[in-house]
């Protein structure tokens, strides 16, 4: 009885990834040699997950938006989408100028700008110095369609996404069975997807064991007090903000962070909130947001609302600023932020997108110099384990939120898969069954329970 309690608990995908995770934390810090050389571990689980990414978000945004009953019902879901995201956006990034104003884990550092070697950060400067307003908005429009699909940059295909589902729409009733096909591609793609998440925890493995291996554990004590800042900042504003906008729509978010707890986990191990992408999608879906809402909204998060990050940039900002005892005004502080506003935008899919982001916002202000980032760069790592994890959570959050706006969710269903009445791992998901505890399916929406086996 005892053996087969362990063995069910040991083939949960979150235990087998908390095993990955701790077993390359081990192995990094007590034999760096041999972690250090485990980095394609992480790379290759990643590599798996791009790989599906751009047909995934392909089919479902054009199923998604083809699907609605009007063109006029994807534009108001899509401003609804933009509203909240520039909100909570905001709010995160004034949470995090209001705590690192408060702890100020930067100062008594006094770095001397010209001690520097800013050679380190060369890379992210260029990047940044193309990482312009006008330039995010020319990145939207790829250069070619297979390019996009080609690198998976996510905003360019997005946008194709968009425009191909408005021109399906638009051909009307016709365009049906070539919608379908690609719905049955979708689900196809999921498939792929439930294969490659049995490497998860090899993958966590590896992340992690490298990540120890090479930066080490006294990393971590050298610059603790911005990590500690970080993380309980992020914490506070899961548990606080993501906690009270969950109550508004009627829903837990402790039960809600138990039912993504895979993808945490996942995430917090690979430091890649695109690592599960997929699986978000799915999970969403089968939580009772209709399957359009999911389709625009969790892909368009991953680059419009990244409330991880922006409370990333501030912090990381002004520790910059205190470490090299530059004061800065109200105001300043303000410009930072509304800087922020902006750079904080689109850097989705762009290697280093934080620092990226971040290095563009000092090069604008001329108060805190650009070499200043070669402060992080040796903790940025375990950094953004926290900012990616608020990102993934931030944006489930989000599409709850406009499903429950557009009256596209069934409360009841959530409830339920939330309280674990209705288990989504069974193959028994009938309309009878669903009635059954009280959760209507739209007339002809199949029961979607089966694909999260």
């Amino acid at each position: 009885m005892r053996s087969s309690k362990l063995k069910k608990t040991l083939s949960r995908l979150y235990v087998q990834v908390l095993i990955g995770i701790v077993a390359g934390i081990l192995v990094g810090h007590f034999y760096p040699n041999i972690g250090a050389d485990l980095k394609p571990l992480g790379d290759l689980f990643i590599k798996l997950i791009r790989m599906l990414l751009a047909p995934i978000i392909f089919a479902s945004v054009v199923v998604g938006i083809a699907r609605m009953n009007d063109l006029h019902e994807a534009g108001r879901v899509g401003v609804k989408a933009v509203l909240y995201f520039e909100v909570a956006s905001t709010i995160a990034l004034v949470v995090g100028l209001f705590v690192v104003n408060m702890i100020r884990p930067g100062s008594g550092m006094n770095i001397d700008p010209a001690h520097i070697d800013s050679s380190a950060i060369a890379s992210y400067a260029h990047v940044a110095h193309e990482h312009t307003a006008l330039g995010f908005l020319m990145s939207i429009v790829p250069n070619s369609i297979v390019g996009a699909f080609a690198n998976g940059e996510i905003l360019p295909i997005i946008f194709f996404s968009v425009l191909f589902a408005i021109s399906l729409a638009k051909l009307g009733p016709r365009t049906a069975p070539l919608v379908d096909m690609l719905d049955m591609f979708l689900q196809g793609m999921f498939g792929v997807v439930r294969i490659v998440m049995y490497v998860a925890p090899v993958g966590a493995f590896g992340g992690m064991a490298f990540t120890i291996a090479k930066y080490g554990l006294g990393t971590l004590a050298s610059f603790g007090q911005l990590m500690l800042c970080l993380y309980l900042t992020s914490i506070f504003f899961v548990v606080v903000v993501l906690g009270i906008v969950m109550r508004l729509c009627g829903l837990s978010l402790w039960k809600y962070l138990r039912y993504i707890r895979d993808e945490i986990l996942i995430t917090l191990g690979t430091a890649s909130t695109e690592a599960v992408l997929p699986q978000m999608l799915i999970k969403m879906e089968n939580l009772g947001c209709s399957r359009p809402v999911v389709g625009m909204v969790l892909p368009t998060g991953y680059t419009f609302n990244a409330d991880g990050t922006a409370i990333y940039l501030t912090m990381a900002a002004m520790f910059v600023a205190q470490a090299m005892n530059i004061h800065l005004t109200l105001l300043d502080q303000l410009v930072v932020l509304g800087v922020l506003l902006l750079t904080s935008k689109g850097s989705a899919g762009v290697a280093g997108a934080g620092f990226v982001a971040l290095a563009a916002t000092l090069a604008s202000m001329h108060k805190i110099p650009v070499s200043g980032l070669v402060l992080l760069l040796g903790v940025d790592r375990f950094l953004n384990e926290a900012r990616a994890v608020t990102n993934l959570i931030g944006n489930g959050v989000a599409t709850i939120v406009v499903a429950r706006w557009e009256g596209a969710m069934d409360v009841n269903r959530a409830r339920a898969v939330l309280n674990r009445d209705l288990d989504f791992s069974v193959v028994d998901t009938s309309q009878e069954k669903l009635e059954s505890i009280g959760i209507s399916l739209p007339v002809g929406e199949p029961a979607t329970g089966a694909r999260n086996r």
